[in-house]
């Protein structure tokens, strides 16, 4: 799942409500609680349309479209219009590899190397578990030399990785890496000698009944498409161009319906698609060098909330965003795919799963002592607008998001919650400082993601349940 939900998203939320009545159809019946947090969420985010599935005991109980797929032509959103997926993808290309492993294809625990030669010689120690588990030590993006308009192979991507060493040793730590995944995508087309869209129709989409799903293309008819949105000084705009190779990669790189991602779901109760041995791996927690366990398998993010198995991934880019989460022992499933990467789906699941399974809300911690103090007075910086950040606490990369422009408007946005009345920081640890941040009646949870230095490489941005 790529962070993508940092400042830049959370500063469009507040004129996004201007935009609520534009895409938000007058209720003519009472709507149920589901509907309620789904309309909530597309208020405050200003997102166009919304897709949502409930599935509880095998049965779908909830199979829906809310607003628009289309807000030019006034498309409404159904069951079968198809999204992109984000991350969420990478639980498919998880599976791929996994379906190749099983065809004595590839070995887990042999380097990548061996199947890419052309890999950085960084990579050597690397195997296709530590990347399928997120703990390879491979760097999370690719570099930001890269032109991000022009496209090019997956190849060529990896070749930009040459010079630019693991940022720990293999099995040491957990560290999502996009990197990583799209690397496992062109590693299967490799082995295989089929494009990867191929492959995924034939060992995935086929045997699943699911007719929609397909790598994505800017290029080729696609039925029922949503177009993706972005606000901007309170205005729809269409999504930015990405590369769509890249697009295309083995990070994300699916369309789907929520029609489908159903079918997906029924496939994965069954042992038709996936065996039971193959899904037994992917959803087993990873294991580091020192013993210790991760909440990430392959493909899928694994913790135990409260007592309850959960399975579930994220997914955002721009456009677009989604969640998928399984509940197995409660036989719970929900899956939100949205057409703006402005609102926190993996949030609405978790609320509409509490419907269901109350137990799975998560109880907001209680404050922890400072021993970020600089941090803390960078983040302080920030909510009041001013960017006179000092450049050590920060990567290269998020100096390029905390712009002075972008500062403002995220400061702007916050204060029209109300005054600023608490900040505490509830969790500190090398990985991330995690802060409770009150403004009027509203709470949020604001996340910096630490590199191995200390600084910041990413941030979150989440209301409090």
């Amino acid at each position: 799942m790529a962070r993508s939900r940092n400042l830049a998203r959370c500063s469009s939320g507040r004129s996004a409500l201007l935009l609520s009545a534009l895409v938000l159809a007058p209720a003519t019946a009472r709507a149920d609680k589901v509907d309620d947090l789904v309309l909530h969420e597309m208020k405050k985010s200003g997102v166009p349309g919304m897709s949502v599935a409930v599935i509880r005991n095998g049965k779908v109980i909830k199979l829906k479209g809310y607003g628009y797929a289309n807000v030019e032509h006034q498309i409404k959103v159904t069951p079968s219009t198809v999204f992109e997926i984000g991350s969420v993808g990478k639980l498919f290309t998880a599976s791929l590899v996994m379906k190749l492993v099983e065809a004595g294809k590839v070995k887990l625990d042999e380097s990548i190397r061996t199947y890419l030669p052309e890999a950085p010689m960084a990579w050597d120690k690397v195997t296709v578990r530590h990347m399928l588990a997120h703990t390879s030590g491979i760097p999370r993006d690719f570099p930001n030399r890269i032109d991000r308009q022009t496209d090019i192979t997956e190849a060529e991507l990896i070749k930009t990785l040459r010079d630019i060493p693991l940022e720990f040793a293999p099995g040491e730590k957990w560290s999502y890496s996009n990197v990583g995944y799209v690397t496992l995508g062109y590693m299967c087309s490799k082995v295989s000698g089929k494009p990867r869209g191929e492959l995924l129709s034939e060992l995935l989409f086929k045997p699943a009944g699911m007719a929609t799903a397909r790598i994505i293309s800017d290029s080729e008819i696609v039925k029922n498409r949503a177009a993706g949105y972005f606000i901007n000084d309170g205005k729809f705009l269409n999504q930015p161009w990405e590369p769509p190779t890249s697009r295309a990669a083995g990070s994300s790189g699916v369309y789907v319906s929520l029609t489908d991602m159903v079918k997906w779901n029924a496939a994965l109760d069954e042992d038709k698609v996936l065996s039971s041995h193959i899904k037994k791996q992917m959803w087993a927690s990873g294991v580091l060098k020192d013993g210790s366990k991760t909440d990430y398998g392959f493909g899928w993010m694994v913790p135990v909330i409260n007592g309850h198995t959960y399975m579930g991934h994220s997914g955002g880019m721009p456009g677009f965003a989604a969640s998928y989460r399984r509940f197995p022992d409660d036989h719970l499933a929900v899956i939100v795919l949205a057409n703006s990467n402005t609102p926190d789906p993996h949030r609405l699941s978790r609320k509409i799963a509490t419907l269901y399974v109350p137990d799975v809300r998560i109880v907001p911690p209680a404050a922890v002592p400072d021993t970020a103090p600089a941090l803390t007075a960078a983040l302080i910086k920030l909510l009041d607008g001013d960017d006179a950040i000092p450049a050590q606490i920060m990567t290269p990369a998020m100096q390029e998001v905390w712009t002075k422009k972008q500062v403002a408007e995220f400061s702007k946005d916050l204060r029209a919650y109300g005054q600023r009345t608490l900040i505490e920081p509830i969790a500190m640890n090398k990985e991330a400082a995690v802060y409770r941040v009150k403004y009027g009646k509203t709470t949020l949870i604001i996340t910096l993601v630490l590199d191995e230095k200390g600084r910041v490489q990413g941030s979150g941005v989440e209301e409090e349940d």
